[in-house]
């Protein structure tokens, strides 16, 4: 038997990502878990950010922002990136990440990150407690180390990446199945 709760953020887990924005020459990084792919074609992604927050302003300022994937590895970083602020400190140097330049977008990507998305806002939605930016996904900085060389395929799952869970941080573990298994026809039957 299921309780009936109040309607609340329960959707998880989420992926935990650091957003970096402003410009090569002055940056800041926020941790975001209000996150999400929302169209193929154009390729489309969503932040919410709470309009307090000093990374806000800087993304309403540029309308552009990169989002940077995390591993297990940045688990202290992108905790430490989402409680400090970047009014206070320079998350970079607090963090021990390192700036990467953006190739379509000013702000910097993470190093450290094995996919940063490189986003333009194409429309901001306030919706509350949070502001909805919506931006189409200019680039993606693959780091090669993840690309298998003989077959060509970004192999992101041996990145070590980890997601956020009702005020947890996990590691993403074995693969239980691949797009489609579940309609895939036994090739050994006749």
């Amino acid at each position: 038997m299921k309780q009936v709760w109040k309607g609340g953020t329960l959707l998880y887990p989420l992926p935990a990502v650091i957003v970096s924005c402003g410009t090569s020459a002055s940056s800041n990084l926020i941790t975001v878990a209000w996150t999400g792919i929302v169209c193929t074609n154009p390729p489309m992604l969503y932040i919410s950010v709470r309009p307090e927050r000093f990374s806000h302003g800087i993304i309403s300022e540029n309308m552009e922002f990169t989002v940077n994937l995390t591993t297990a590895d940045m688990a202290r970083a992108t905790d430490l990136c989402g409680v400090r602020s970047g009014r206070d400190c320079n998350k970079w140097e607090l963090s021990g990440l390192h700036p990467s330049a953006g190739v379509a977008v000013a702000c910097p990507a993470i190093e450290e990150s094995p996919l940063s998305l490189e986003c333009r806002v194409t429309s901001v939605s306030h919706l509350g407690s949070h502001d909805m930016f919506v931006a189409h996904i200019v680039d993606a900085l693959a780091d090669e180390k993840y690309l298998d060389t003989e077959t060509g395929r970004f192999c992101l799952e041996k990145s070590g990446l980890m997601c956020y869970s009702h005020g947890g941080y996990y590691a993403l573990g074995d693969i239980l199945g691949t797009f489609g298994f579940s309609v895939k026809k036994n090739k050994n039957k006749r």
